[in-house]
């Protein structure tokens, strides 16, 4: 069921604009999102900011972001968290974007039977391609988000386990009858593959606040520095889940770029190497995960418009294909200590939506 179509509209985002005292301008335009719905909506030139937002007077520009949360997604509890870790974050002077506060101190508000937050337009430059001169910076920076991440247990927010991530997704899949039987069994059989290795490996990680979502689309260029944007995903997790998406991981020796993204990290946190071991593993889950994700979503329109090929025979072919591949890569890691990071650039894996899996947002 789409929460959103038909039930929703236009104006109704301008009325829930306005309902905190904001004057809008009438200008509202759509942003890329499929799990919430985002959108730029600006303020009537000179008008005052409302009194009940005077202490955020400074973030208020002439246009403003509101982040409309998809119902019975996350739960108030959980929204609160995730603007709790950004205001942590930003009290530390780290750069990321949280949701304006009123004087009261809130940050989620309700319409309808919608969550909704406002945020400030935070204008920058989108990532495409990390020069080695950056990726020190950017060790640096994320090894300080999973500081701020650590000094605190999330009790709402969700944990990375192959229940939640993984086996969820699994048994709606096969409910669904989406593939043959045959197709299906191989299907199930190397995700619980991932599933053994993701446990097993997760026995020896330290757990704790991360992004969740870490690849280039939620990293953006402002002035001379890095801001992470996005945190809807984030949950308690292993430190590499924020790597692997952001940088060019591949079976064997550590690439250059990840030696020097390392050097910066370990500049604010200790790193143990042999967690690297997990990253194939947590690929494997989150093709599941995803495939899970567009299913329970597919009834939408927008889903249909953007995975076109969803549910096909060619697509199940291809998406068993991809875990069979990966889980006779996967070396064996209960015996295997050793890791060697070399000084050298390396021909890298190409990468593809699989590797990000991004909503647009």
């Amino acid at each position: 069921m789409d929460e959103f179509e038909n039930n929703l509209f236009i104006d109704d985002v301008f009325l829930a604009f306005e309902s905190l005292g904001f004057i809008s301008s009438g200008h509202c335009t759509a942003l890329n999102s499929l799990e919430n719905r985002v959108f730029l909506i600006g303020r009537e030139k000179d008008s005052l900011i409302p009194d009940n937002f005077s202490k955020s007077m400074d973030k208020i520009g002439d246009n403003c972001i509101i982040k409309i949360y998809r119902p019975n997604r996350w739960s108030k509890e959980q929204i609160l968290e995730e603007h709790d870790f950004l205001g942590q974050l930003e009290e530390f002077e780290i750069p990321v974007i949280s949701p304006l506060k009123d004087n009261l101190g809130n940050t989620i508000f309700t319409y309808k039977n919608y969550y909704y937050s406002i945020w400030h337009n935070q204008k920058g430059r989108l990532v495409e391609d990390l020069s080695l001169d950056s990726l020190p910076i950017l060790g640096r920076l994320l090894a300080r988000i999973h500081n701020i991440g650590e000094s605190k247990k999330s009790i709402y927010r969700n944990t990375l386990t192959t229940l939640d991530y993984g086996l969820k997704s699994l048994l709606f899949i096969k409910e669904k009858k989406y593939m043959s039987e045959s197709l299906m069994k191989r299907y199930e059989l190397s995700s619980y593959k991932i599933f053994d290795l993701v446990d097993e490996l997760s026995k020896i990680m330290p757990f704790h606040r991360i992004h969740g979502d870490c690849h280039k689309g939620n990293l953006i260029k402002v002035e001379n520095s890095f801001c992470f944007i996005d945190f809807d995903d984030s949950l308690m997790g292993p430190a590499v889940q924020d790597f692997w998406m952001l940088l060019p991981f591949s079976e064997g020796d550590i690439s250059l770029e990840i030696s020097l993204f390392l050097e910066g990290y370990r500049e604010f946190r200790d790193f143990n190497e042999n967690w690297f071991k997990i990253i194939e593993p947590l690929r494997g889950l989150r093709y599941i995960h995803y495939a899970g994700w567009i299913a329970k979503r597919y009834g939408e329109s927008n889903f249909k418009e953007t995975f076109p090929h969803f549910g096909t025979e060619e697509y199940w072919e291809n998406e068993t294909n991809d875990l069979e591949n990966l889980t006779k890569g996967i070396r064996n890691t209960s015996n295997d200590n050793s890791l060697k990071i070399e000084n050298e650039e390396k021909d890298e894996k190409e990468l593809t939506n699989k590797d990000f899996f991004w909503d647009l947002e």
